[in-house]
């Protein structure tokens, strides 16, 4: 590995400001929520050191004699961030627990850290859902660039990565976010990996390191595996080769045993050779990636592929019908997807003077899937572009440090065949954005962002003569930190923040049967489905969120809440349903998310640890006060850490409730208790090399997604062991 792993105490995912258990216990979680935050507080408060004139020695030592962990560098962050220094909140995985959370898709790998929720589609696909947010409002990154994959259109196309060959994945929210978009309101998940080398080799054999790792499940007799290697070839010259590979049958819902879930087999494989060029000074590299999968799509049925839109209704004709299909080999219909992908990446420091550090990606990608069905291409989604980005931190200035710079990108994507729902298009987004931040004083700090992009969308080849779409988007944050005691910390962030409508959102229409749904743009599908033809406005939202911090002591918390109001906000609407399909139409209209996070730590002793924990978001439109669709329902839970010699353990129960706050056209979820347990043995006292269980769903739940869009067809898997092996060399 080219950067250095955490120390083997750093084991828990880290939120906040630090993550400030003693070294030799795994390092406590923190999370936020409203209508938790008094007793949050409460609790705090409690626990607090008394003022120097009333407290005792033993008050006193409790917090100030307990050891922090280093220093929490951010790398999705500006100036390098310490952690410390932002008000900015963020969940981070790596090392040994990502290892041991890494699932298929990027969603089921960061599903239940605080906050986040999955959009899951069968088994291999899914997406991470933020504070009631999935795409094309969080923004997935690799190493700070942007995917070219089809995920953003639809849950049933995959993020083109595999957490396996991750280092590090980073969940950022608050106002660092404009960095890579203002349509990033529910966050950003930037995916660190070591693909382009950023240092040469220290930790290996001959300049040679790496790691490596296997795994498999029972749930759906999964088997899968990693290697990555990186190695000198001269003073200056590092190489890095890196793979990996799954395999997956359909899924399990009733413990270890049938039923399955036709359709929720998944198979991929992932190759990359890179090499970079290092001095003292920075580096600058290049890698080439090429991806296949293989998964099937749950639910898909062709029924009601002659479904049309009459207005507000459904006209199915006779499309109603069954229909007997030969799948090909296949027991379902299933996406064939093939990507490639160029990266350069490069840093140099001190290379103008006044800027201290320069920081540049270039990537382009080459996506393409299909869905099979019959033996038959039923459908081609093509995604072609290329994106610039380039970084400048200026040496400080009048106090201020800060980044500024400049991104554009252009990629074209186009459906073909019997679903070919959207035209071709053409998105070219040029941005330009800067953040900066203020010490006033040695309690007090302040950070602004902003930023301006311009997106032309261009249809110039659409038969149907759909017009294009050119404008302007503009946002600006702050945030305040006030450092209220040692260890305790109040943190305040505003923004206004616009986000310029998707091609998706502007300009489908067709039958899209992945999702079961005839889609109707805000102006590719206006006449079609009932509405009058008019101007599509961008997506405006003002949010505001708290948070407050405890980062030391036996003690430890992060609890706050969010409030964000969003005007001209785009969604689905659902206008009529035939069984389970549907006809619904992108709709802008005002809307208000509020909701937010919290987790309380506290440490017994030198062995065991215990957390509560715990989020909820409702999400509403404020004329009609409707409840908007696929909101995520409320958890509650607690969790045990435990270490002991050489093993590490953890087991947690938490309750997903019945979600009754649901859109037209929605039902009822009902709620689920999922029991989780782990046990990891490290066989070196240096934890290098490591075996690990890990049981998931332990009761045999049969649970159910509100925030799919399989919600009321497709359950999720059941009962599950997960064991495995990591190599660090």
């Amino acid at each position: 590995m080219t950067r250095n792993l955490p120390p083997a105490s750093a084991r828990r995912p880290k939120r906040g400001a630090h993550a400030s258990q003693r070294p030799d216990l795994p390092p406590a979680r923190t999370v936020f929520r409203p209508a938790l935050l008094a007793l949050a507080v409460a609790v705090a408060t409690a626990g607090a050191p008394l003022p120097a004139a009333a407290a005792g020695d033993g008050a006193a030592a409790s917090d100030d004699a307990a050891p922090e962990l280093d220093a929490i560098t951010i790398y999705a962050l500006p100036l390098g961030s310490d952690s410390a220094y932002t008000p900015a909140s963020f969940d981070l995985l790596e090392g040994q627990e990502l290892f041991e959370r890494s699932d298929a898709t990027l969603g089921t790998t960061l599903e239940g850290l605080p906050g986040v929720h999955a959009d899951t589609f069968g088994g291999g696909s899914s997406r991470p859902v933020i504070r009631g947010q999935a795409a094309p409002r969080v923004s997935v990154l690799s190493d700070g660039a942007t995917l070219f994959d089809a995920s953003a259109v639809s849950p049933d196309h995959a993020v083109t990565t595999d957490p396996l060959l991750a280092h590090r994945i980073e969940v950022l929210r608050g106002p660092s976010t404009l960095l890579y978009g203002g349509g990033a309101i529910g966050g950003v998940v930037n995916i660190l990996d070591d693909k382009i080398p950023a240092s040469m080799p220290e930790d290996g054999v001959d300049g040679v390191d790496g790691v490596a790792v296997l795994r498999g499940n029972t749930v759906a007799d999964e088997r899968a595996g990693a290697l990555g290697v990186t190695a000198r070839a001269g003073e200056r010259l590092a190489l890095r080769l890196e793979g990996s590979l799954r395999d997956a049958e359909d899924y399990e819902v009733n413990g270890f045993t049938v039923p399955t879930i036709e359709g929720t087999f998944a198979e991929s494989r992932t190759g990359t050779l890179g090499a970079s060029w290092i001095d003292e000074r920075g580096y600058i590299g290049i890698a080439i990636t090429d991806r296949t999968d293989e998964y099937g799509l749950p639910g898909h049925s062709h029924v009601f592929e002659g479904c049309m839109a009459d207005g507000t209704t459904l006209d199915c004709g006779e499309s109603g019908h069954d229909h007997d299909h030969d799948h090909g080999g296949h027991a379902a219909p299933y996406v064939d997807l093939d990507d490639q992908r160029i990266d350069v990446r490069g840093e140099y420091r001190d290379p103008l003077p006044g800027i201290e550090r320069v920081r540049v990606r270039w990537s382009r990608g080459d996506y393409q899937h299909t869905e099979n069905e019959a033996g038959v291409v039923g459908t081609t989604f093509r995604h072609k572009g290329y994106e610039a980005r380039v970084e400048l931190e200026h040496a400080p200035l009048a106090g201020w440090r800060g980044v500024f710079g400049a991104q554009y990108s252009d990629a074209q994507f186009n459906t073909l065949g019997l679903e070919a729902f959207m035209p071709r298009t053409d998105t070219r987004i040029v941005g330009l954005f800067a953040v900066e931040r203020y010490r006033i004083s040695e309690r007090w700090r302040a950070e602004i962002g902003a930023r301006i992009e311009r997106q032309e969308l261009d249809t110039s080849d659409d038969p149907r003569d759909r017009p294009a779409f050119d404008d302007f988007a503009s946002s600006a944050s702050a945030g305040l930190i006030w450092q209220v005691r040692p260890a305790y910390q109040l943190a305040l962030t505003l923004s206004r923040a616009q986000r310029l409508p998707n091609a998706q959102e502007v300009y489908a229409r067709g039958v899209h049967l992945a999702t079961n749904t005839y889609e109707c743009g805000l102006i590719g599908g206006a006449f079609t489905c009932g509405g009058a033809k008019g101007g599509v406005d961008p997506e405006t939202s003002h949010n505001v969120g708290i948070n407050f911090r405890k980062t030391r002591g036996d003690l430890t918390f992060d609890a706050g809440a969010f409030y964000n109001r969003i005007d001209d906000y785009v969604y689905a609407r659902t206008l009529d349903q035939l069984e389970e399909f549907r006809l619904i139409r992108y709709t802008q209209d005002d809307a208000a998310f509020l909701g937010g996070e919290f987790e309380l730590s506290y440490r017994w002793n030198a062995l065991l640890s215990t957390t509560l924990f715990g989020d909820l978001v409702r999400g509403r439109l404020t004329g009609s006060d409707e409840d908007l669709p696929r909101i995520p329902a409320d958890r509650l839970g607690v969790r045990a850490d435990a270490r002991w010699r050489a093993f590490d353990a953890s087991a947690e129960v938490y309750r997903i409730r019945d979600q009754r706050n649901f859109a037209a056209f929605e039902s009822e979820t009902p709620g689920h208790t999922m029991l989780n347990a782990s046990l990891t043995y490290h066989l070196d006292p240096a934890r290098r090399y490591s075996v690990f269980l890990r049981g998931s769903n332990l009761l045999g739940e049969e649970v159910w997604n509100h925030t799919s869009f399989l919600a009321r067809t497709v359950p999720e898997p059941g009962r599950n062991v997960v064991a495995g092996v990591r190599v660090q060399f």
